[in-house]
């Protein structure tokens, strides 16, 4: 038995029992990867899975726990090639970062400014996506670290850690109504068309949840991923923004006129946690401690490394 066949095995598992796409995943031809597997079976004496003619139609039981030994193996791998570039060439490498949007746009600037400096031998793969994508890309281990607000805690393979908390914000022309308002309530957001993110970005499930929870149908009007999209169509008069912190800290509680001006809603959507996470088991670099760290002053090396051997679940902000 050999790496190729353990591959071959998890990409079939992976593209969901479909050759052709686990070939082109793997840059190689269809027929090489359904002999490679059928090498591994004959080798382990069991059917890692179960065919129909040619066509692979399930992962057998035994084949279950092949796929656990597997992920353990190439992780592994994975694991001593990186302890091996971190050896022999210490201060350089490549640090690849999954984040969504967001993240990307008004979290991650200054913390990857500042490992530059730091490590400017380094170089950083910034990968974007929704926060599934974002776990998936840490487990498939395209990413070594991943930063989002939905998602990344349910997935047992990951490790994960609370990054910082921000709440929405109320985007909206200063000489709109409710900004002379000292406190917007739901009832009052349900009356207007609002601007927002899509289902599954930015901790729009709270907001969803808060109007659900006292029976009002908000009137969403424009869905979008990109909190600059958002305060776009705000000021086209398309309706009233909500969006995360973050991507509002240039706008202020005052102005005149048309200009755009912003109001807390953690009173009425709560805290939204944002978290890092790194595959569970993986061995993580220094540079990658030191990014973790510029993230949040709270993500200590130490506490990092506990986490990944499983001796922190969490810890509170």
């Amino acid at each position: 038995m050999n790496l190729h066949q353990f591959r071959f095995v998890q990409e079939a598992a992976r593209h969901k029992l479909n050759l052709t796409e686990a070939a082109k995943a793997l840059h190689t031809s269809q027929p090489g990867v359904s002999k490679a597997i059928l090498e591994l079976e004959e080798e382990l004496g069991i059917d890692i899975f179960a065919r129909h003619g040619k066509r692979l139609k399930r992962i057998t039981e035994p084949g279950q726990e092949v796929l656990k030994s597997i992920e353990l193996i190439l992780r592994e791998v994975g694991n001593l090639k990186r302890i091996g570039e971190q050896y022999s060439k210490q201060d350089s490498g490549t640090l690849s970062i999954a984040a969504t949007h967001t993240q990307a746009r008004y979290v991650l600037p200054e913390p990857v400014a500042k490992l530059r400096a730091s490590w400017p031998k380094v170089n950083l793969s910034l990968h974007q996506g929704n926060p599934d994508q974002v776990a998936r890309m840490l487990i498939d281990e395209v990413a070594e670290i991943g930063i989002a607000t939905e998602s990344l805690a349910n997935y047992d393979e990951l490790v994960t850690l609370p990054c910082y908390e921000w709440q929405h914000m109320l985007v909206l022309p200063a000489n709109h109504p409710l900004a002379l308002k000292e406190r917007v309530s739901l009832e009052d957001l349900a009356t207007e068309a609002l601007i927002t993110y899509h289902p599954t970005f930015t901790g729009r499930t709270r907001i969803d949840q808060a109007f659900a929870q006292r029976k009002l149908v908000p009137n969403v009007v424009l869905e979008a991923i990109d909190s600059d999209v958002i305060t776009t169509y705000v000021k086209l008069g398309m309706g009233l923004g909500i969006v995360a912190e973050m991507a509002v800290r240039h706008l202020s509680a005052q102005a005149t006129g048309d200009e755009l001006v912003v109001r807390p809603l953690g009173q009425l959507f709560g805290q939204n946690v944002t978290r890092v996470a790194f595959k569970r088991g993986a061995y993580l670099r220094n540079f990658v401690y030191e990014f973790a760290a510029l993230l949040s002053d709270r993500l200590k090396r130490d506490l990092v490394e506990r986490a990944m051997t499983g001796h922190v679940a969490d810890y509170e902000l």
